[in-house]
């Protein structure tokens, strides 16, 4: 069976933003007037007429790209959108796609397949700015990013970028991909100057784009940044048998002939109801598995697993930024008490690691500091669940480009902001910190108080950084004026520049570090059984 067919079968939209409330979206204050209307876009399939926003930038909100993915084009790869003559209102966001354990409501249904565009207002179709595609994290399964404001960047960039998001899985993304391709110009983006970029799942995504179809380049982007890049176990069509069954058993198709026929005529509220995580094979209920339907390898969009495409330079060969933050497993461990709890955890995600790989992983984290508010074994759960997730993937993303593609041409860095309230309770810099300092502070679901006083001096460094990479792909061009060079990732030790407010500067990778993520690459054959 294809692997759309499993891993979406619990997440029919699996790269999605939080909703932000539409009058904050599209910058209306209590008492305002509404804000003056677009130009309308014509996109030969619809028009649209989005909104002008008080900072030089016209918001397009909703637009469909591809055909609403409902009833017998549930779990199946996405169609053109149909044709309409009217002009569409694009103001406002569409629904988000089910993620786990969500209720359906006006703003989380299955019709989800939506792109938001932010613009310059000045820009035409002989404009040519490059353009920024975003693709949300989440797990492949929850709303972590949902519906992040593009304004305040492209303003910041001196109105000089087309900037869009998504939501859903990996076809359905490379369906925007090609929407992308056929009217970004429309908007005034250039379609041979699309950089994508993904944090969390959504930067797993970006190194499965890379490396699908074998590298085959279809000229759909130039550039990638793979922010926080979650790699969790590759699964394979076999492995995910038993979660499709036991999935279509508990919505009642368990008898059906034709499985997947019968779940396509269930009714969405039943999904989600029994679209949760459950405990793998052999493993136990307490924690249950952080991640549940996950990519697969199906020999095609996806020909084999991460690592092993990477190893033999079967990517695409592009400039790319790849990125992690010093604490990236904090928010996801298990708070253990013992040594038997972090192998409970670890086995209930990793399901292949037998006793031997599980005592070698508490050998290689020796002699962690407590941290606040935990069990004395979470900075050893929240370590090697963060490097074997995040931070060894981006390192071997960055070795690989520079290998097979160009030394000069792949940077990295570790975001070591220190928020006080992240410190005092145990996180350090957890996972994805630095998103508000990307997009601006006021234009994600993220909270980061620290960014607006005694970090604010390193937001203009972070946005202009990515601001810079999209424009030029290098971020050093357009660098702010008090921001460091960020040398390349380089040949042999990797070399990563450390953002830390105040302190921002180059750093090698520590040998200990490599030594460990030369230890998770071995394992990782066992952890995708």
């Amino acid at each position: 069976m294809h692997d759309r067919q499993h891993w979406k079968v619990a997440a029919p939209c699996t790269f999605m933003f939080l909703l932000l409330l539409i009058g904050l979206a599209i910058g209306l204050i209590p008492g305002q007037a509404p804000l003056p209307r677009s130009e309308i876009v014509d996109l030969t399939y619809a028009q649209y007429q989005g909104v002008s926003l008080y900072n030089g930038v016209d918001q397009f909100l909703g637009m469909r790209y591809a055909r609403p993915p409902v009833k017998g084009l549930r779990w199946r790869a996405p169609q053109d959108p149909e044709q309409s003559d009217d002009v569409q209102d694009a103001i406002s966001f569409g629904p988000l796609c089910p993620g786990v354990s969500q209720a359906l409501s006006d703003t989380v249904a299955e019709d989800c397949l939506f792109v938001n565009v932010w613009r310059p207002k000045n820009a035409s179709v002989d404009s040519n700015f490059p353009v920024w595609v975003f693709i949300q994290g989440g797990g492949y399964a929850t709303l972590a990013n949902a519906n992040f404001n593009g304004s305040d960047v492209v303003h910041q960039s001196g109105n000089g970028l087309v900037n869009g998001d998504l939501n859903a899985g990996l076809l359905d993304q490379r369906k925007l991909f090609n929407w992308v391709q056929q009217h970004i110009r429309s908007f005034g983006g250039n379609p041979d100057r699309v950089v994508i970029h993904g944090d969390s799942a959504g930067a797993g995504a970006v190194a499965h784009h890379l490396a699908a179809y074998g590298g085959m380049d279809m000229n759909l982007f130039v550039g990638a940044v793979a922010e926080s890049s979650f790699w969790p176990t590759t699964r394979t069509v076999s492995g995910m048998e038993l979660q499709f069954r036991r999935f279509s058993d508990k919505v009642g198709c368990g008898h059906a002939h034709d499985r997947l026929s019968c779940l396509r005529g269930v009714d969405m509220k039943t999904i989600q109801k029994n679209h949760v995580n459950a405990p793998f094979p052999g493993g136990s209920g307490s924690p249950v598995p952080l991640w549940y339907f996950l990519p697969v390898v199906d020999g095609d969009l996806i020909p084999d697993r991460l690592y092993r495409s990477f190893k033999k330079g079967e990517f695409i060969h592009v400039p790319i930024m790849v990125t992690d933050d010093s604490n990236e497993g904090t928010g996801f461990a298990y708070d253990a008490t013992s040594s038997e709890d972090v192998s409970r955890f670890l086995r209930n995600n990793y399901p292949g690691l037998g006793d031997d790989q599980l005592e070698q992983i508490e050998v290689a984290y020796p002699s962690l500091q407590n941290l606040p508010g935990h069990g004395a074994y979470f900075p050893l759960a929240a370590a090697a669940y963060g490097e074997s997730t995040f931070t060894c993937p981006g390192n071997y993303i960055a070795a690989s480009v520079s290998k097979f593609f160009s030394s000069d041409h792949v940077w990295n860095y570790r975001c070591n902001i220190r928020d006080p309230t992240e410190i005092s309770e145990g996180m350090g810099v957890p996972h994805v910190f630095e998103l508000p300092a990307i997009f601006g502070l006021n234009a994600t679901n993220q909270a980061a108080d620290s960014l607006a006083t005694t970090n604010a001096a390193i937001v203009p460094v972070v946005m202009s950084y990515y601001i810079s990479f999209v424009k030029s792909l290098n971020p050093n061009k357009f660098r702010y004026e008090t921001a460091p060079v960020w040398n390349s990732w380089g040949n042999g030790t990797g070399h990563r520049l450390r953002v830390q407010t105040n302190a921002t500067a180059m750093e090698v990778i520590p040998w200990a570090q490599a030594q460990r993520c030369s230890m998770w690459r071995a394992l990782a054959a066992h952890m995708e059984q």
